[in-house]
């Protein structure tokens, strides 16, 4: 356990497929793509939210999927499902919606999803409360019928768990995300031991050889040295950056940050980021 602790390695992840409900949001999420189905990944406005959000849907589209994204708003919309937004995506031809980050709690939003004809697959990682929505798949490593060993993931490492389950490689998913999942996993606090030690160590070895222009360019405008990135690094200099997006409303921002690969573009985003946080 020592050993595991200070070493964290790949071995010490836990099957994707422990999660309650995982198999079936991977049996849905394969059928809509079969049909070529419009999905929608609905995330939340602050790190953990928008860097799950970035992932599954660049994962999604990776994989050739007809993939659309939605932020709520921080003043406008509030935190989670809003009735108005899903029937918003619904009339846009969205006929799945995977949220991260958030759907725990969206028992009544989950009930018009089913009126409507619209699958609803929740990834989350708070705490239940007594009713779970009534979706076609509740992934959260906190349900009280789940057997996960390892409750301390944030929304983040849920997606990227449900996306390696999509890929059926956890170390192929983790290569090309490790610093997502380290940003988020830092940014939202979680306890630093199980997974969250995997998640992190790759992390900073991806964004001490950050390959992403925007990650880059933040880390320059905040005056971060090159391979010298540490988990204070994240906490008090690059994530109050990227939350400073979702309380601007200026959540655009932030997303692209992550998949621009124009370096003169992430410069200028980078700058706007670190404008709005002072």
């Amino acid at each position: 356990e020592a050993q595991a602790f200070l070493n964290p390695s790949m071995d010490h992840l836990n099957d994707p497929m422990l999660l309650s409900d995982i198999r079936k949001a991977v049996e849905i999420i394969r059928s809509h793509v079969e049909k070529g189905s419009r999905i929608c990944v609905y995330g939340d406005y602050d790190v953990d939210g928008i860097t799950a959000t970035v992932l599954l849907q660049d994962y999604l589209k990776s994989c050739g999927v007809r993939c659309l994204r939605y932020i709520p708003r921080r003043i406008e919309d509030g935190y989670g499902l809003s009735r108005e937004t899903i029937q918003g995506l619904y009339d846009q031809g969205a006929t799945l919606l995977i949220t991260v980050d958030c759907g725990i709690t969206a028992v009544e939003e989950a009930k018009l999803c089913k009126a409507l004809g619209m699958d609803l697959v929740i990834t989350d990682h708070h705490e239940c409360k007594e009713v779970l929505p009534n979706a076609a798949a509740v992934v959260d490593p906190h349900r009280p019928d789940g057997g996960y060993p390892h409750k301390d993931l944030s929304g983040v490492g849920v997606a990227f768990k449900l996306a390696s389950a999509l890929c059926g490689s956890q170390e192929e998913v983790l290569d090309a995300y490790a610093d997502m999942v380290c940003l988020g996993t830092v940014a939202d606090v979680m306890p630093m031991r199980g997974e969250n030690r995997v998640f992190v160590t790759q992390g900073l070895k991806a964004l001490n050889r950050c390959h992403r222009p925007g990650l880059a360019a933040l880390m320059k405008e905040c005056d971060c040295a090159p391979n010298s990135i540490t988990a204070s690094s994240i906490g008090f200099m690059l994530a109050p950056r990227i939350n400073a997006a979702g309380r601007m409303e200026k959540i655009d921002l932030a997303t692209e940050l992550f998949l621009t690969k124009d370096p003169e573009r992430a410069t200028y985003l980078a700058k706007a980021l670190c404008d709005m946080h002072l």
